[in-house]
């Protein structure tokens, strides 16, 4: 049988989960859709010609739902993961999972008591270059890493926030490291292992309450240090998403807009998959790139039964973590160390 989904908020990050709905129209069926602003709930409701609601919980009461996707403002995401729980439907979130460290952990545990899954989504796992970088990783051909380092210089003019009240603010959006940079936060443990302690300062030019610009130091509990910087600023368009990694036996970069090109690709040792640098780079113009569908086809793997999760509430908690210890440490202006402890 199909796998019954609805998704939850219909702003710029739907559209990508329901071309991927769409792609495994064998496996889902789109039975619902949920957004408070009833024209975008009639234009979706048409075009996929499936119920719509203003209220998640009614929806939840009326329809039979396997898997629900929220795609809401970032602070309404514990709360929605624990009515979607309550009512013993699976969960996928997209990121960051929450804004607050208590509401990421209040999400795992409401799934774990209700035995449902929770998915949260880190679709920049799946870019082809990182995967090849993922393996390269895994294949011990950097040697010691010594130094990593990770850009996000892209643009959000004024006029992006002032689309709705409830972005750059701290209840409901996160700033540029929470929000825009977060998949690349999500890098720090996936490709170099847990964090153990960061420093990071923070400021603000647009006229919102969260952070446009920021700078993060980081410390590996495996000895190895990094830094991040991340604007919003850049002028007059996203110009760069890129990871440098600095090894004994290897060095890479790859950059682009949204980590997309492979730039530089050299290890002491060669390997066949080597040659797969110039096929794997890809053009977008998009920095959501395309990995959704490919998350997509873990998750109906594994609701299937056929496969285990990714990355399901544990493992969004790793990028979560950092992501609070980076906004203490600049608040604070002090050195946070992980595990964070409340």
């Amino acid at each position: 049988m199909k796998i019954k989904i609805a998704v939850v908020g219909c702003g710029r990050i739907a559209a990508k989960h329901f071309e991927s709905i769409q792609k495994y129209g064998d496996d889902l069926d789109l039975v619902a859709i949920c957004d408070t602003n009833q024209d975008v709930l009639d234009k979706y409701t048409f075009e996929f010609g499936v119920e719509g609601y203003t209220s998640m919980l009614d929806m939840l009461k009326s329809v039979d739902i396997d898997i629900v996707t929220i795609c809401t403002p970032s602070g309404l995401h514990s709360d929605q993961t624990v009515l979607a729980a309550e009512h013993n439907v699976n969960v996928m979130t997209e990121k960051p999972m929450a804004t607050r460290w208590s509401d990421g952990i209040r999400m795992v545990k409401a799934c774990d008591d209700a035995g449902v899954r929770l998915f949260v989504v880190k679709q920049n796992r799946k870019n082809s270059t990182l995967q090849l970088l993922k393996r390269a990783i895994t294949g011990k051909r950097f040697g010691k890493i010594n130094m990593v380092h990770i850009n996000v210089f892209w643009t959000r003019p004024q006029e992006y926030y002032d689309q709705a009240e409830w972005r750059g603010t701290w209840e409901f959006d996160g700033g540029a490291f929470m929000n825009q940079a977060s998949h690349y936060v999500d890098l720090l443990d996936w490709l170099i292992g847990p964090v153990d302690k960061v420093q990071a300062m923070m400021s603000t030019t647009r006229d919102i309450e969260v952070e446009d610009t920021g700078v993060l130091n980081i410390k590996w509990r495996n000895g190895t240090l990094g830094s991040m910087n991340v604007t919003m600023l850049t002028y007059p368009k996203n110009f760069e998403g890129s990871i440098t990694i600095l090894g004994d036996k290897g060095t890479v970069r790859i950059g682009g807009a949204s980590v997309n090109d492979i730039q530089h690709w050299e290890f002491d040792d060669k390997r066949e998959y080597d040659n797969n640098i110039k096929n794997v780079s890809y053009k977008t113009s998009s920095v959501y790139g395309f990995g959704h569908p490919l998350y997509y086809k873990n998750v109906i793997d594994v609701l299937q039964g056929k496969s285990e999760p990714e990355t399901d509430g544990r493992e969004g908690l790793k990028s979560l973590e950092v992501l609070i210890a980076a906004y203490l440490s600049a608040r604070d202006l002090r050195t946070v160390a992980l595990p964070l402890r409340f």
